[in-house]
């Protein structure tokens, strides 16, 4: 599954903003300020909507009066257009109200085309807990009225999307899809403090949005995908001056450790007494060369503690993830890791009478011309050509 666009309104800075032509691996761009931020806590605000309600992810923003846009009354809306399984196109719409002081889910659908023509039509259809969905899609794509017949449904509680409970049963397969797809998300919020904190002896097989499960997931590579523990050792002893291992060690009180050996000194380094910049590369090829992607991953600005001239070869990792399956939404400062990108893949957001807009590079003759006779993406954006997105 592929996300295709995100339309956003009165999301914050966002009163009107779309992200369109989405491609598998996407770099955010802009100046401080200008909404990166708030582009990716999107994807943070639709994984805790779903994992509990709209009530507790709008509160951890500061109540509905702090989400929505300064000046607008709501709905706050964000509709998601996405590729299931079969391939046809889905939309997902979410518009969230007020009611009495509390966030409610003021309508929630869900709609694809019937057959080759013809405007899309939902297939599920919620508001305030209450609606209806399509019990047969194929049928229904077909446009067999009988078997594709409306099942009607009362949630009880107007704060809880219709996708958690109907998104449990096989049977109504896009709304399960697009439930599974939110719920694997990896939202990055590495901090390089827990990566060097000791962990519970055991497995983990996905590294945490923290990071603090680091040690547990190495062993797993370790043992159980050598071939991928390997990559990430050699990309190691690539790009970490003298690094030659890396291990996750067990403690005599049963916890896990991470040790770097340095070729230059006999014993090995815990995790504590290494480079951020050590800690966080190790991070993020564990997390790259997962065997399993997520389906998407957002992570904001990677460059932060690394080396510049590893940032390139960090962009190819990130492509590579994509291309497994991964889609991957990137914001950066850097201009040497933008250098390593294409012009398809990068949009940068533009704040205008104090609401930010989203560009996208390839659309600009500008940018495409000079791109053509050999500037840097990363160069031509520290220049200040990409209009208002200027880092000076």
């Amino acid at each position: 599954m592929c996300i295709e666009s995100i339309e956003l309104r009165n999301y914050r800075l966002f009163r009107h903003a779309e992200l369109k032509d989405l491609q598998r691996f996407v770099i955010v761009v802009g100046a401080n300020g200008s909404g990166k931020s708030t582009l990716f806590d999107v994807f943070s605000f639709l994984k805790e909507a779903l994992a509990q309600n709209v009530v507790s992810a709008v509160k951890r923003r500061g109540g509905f009066r702090e989400l929505v846009s300064r000046g607008e009354a709501g709905p706050i809306g964000i509709t998601v257009k996405f590729r299931e399984s079969s391939g046809r196109l889905v939309t997902y719409q979410l518009k969230i109200g007020e009611d009495e002081g509390q966030p409610v889910v003021e309508r929630e659908t869900l709609k694809f085309r019937r057959g080759q023509h013809g405007w899309p039509e939902n297939v599920m259809d919620f508001s305030r807990g209450k609606g209806w969905i399509i019990t047969d899609e194929v049928a229904y794509e077909q446009k067999d009225v009988e078997a594709g017949r409306k099942e009607e449904y009362d949630q009880k509680d107007p704060s809880v999307l219709a996708i958690k409970g109907l998104g449990q049963f096989k049977k109504f397969r896009v709304a399960s899809e697009f439930r599974s797809l939110i719920e694997n998300w990896h939202i990055s919020d590495f901090h390089i403090s827990d990566a060097r904190l000791s962990a519970e002896a055991g497995y983990a097989e996905h590294l945490s949005s923290h990071g603090d499960n680091i040690a547990q997931v190495a062993q797993y590579l370790y043992e159980k995908h050598p071939d991928c523990f390997k990559k990430v050792l050699q990309a190691m002893q690539e790009r970490v001056p003298g690094v030659s291992k890396v291990e996750a060690k067990l403690t005599e009180d049963d916890r896990l450790v991470l040790r770097f050996q340095d070729g230059s000194f006999k014993d090995p380094f815990i995790a504590r007494y290494v480079s951020d910049g050590t800690i966080k590369m190790f991070a993020y090829l564990i997390l790259l060369h997962d065997p399993k992607p997520h389906p998407l991953l957002a992570v904001e600005e990677p460059e932060n503690q690394l080396y510049p001239g590893l940032l390139r070869e960090l962009v190819e990792e990130f492509r590579d993830y994509a291309r497994r399956g991964g889609q991957v939404f990137v914001s950066t400062h850097s201009p040497d890791f933008i250098n390593g990108a294409q012009l398809e893949e990068i949009y940068w957001l533009v704040k205008k009478d104090g609401f930010s807009e989203i560009r996208r590079a390839s659309e600009s003759e500008l940018l495409r011309n000079l791109v053509a006779e050999g500037d840097l993406p990363g160069t031509l954006w520290k220049q200040g050509l990409f209009e208002g997105a200027c880092p000076r």
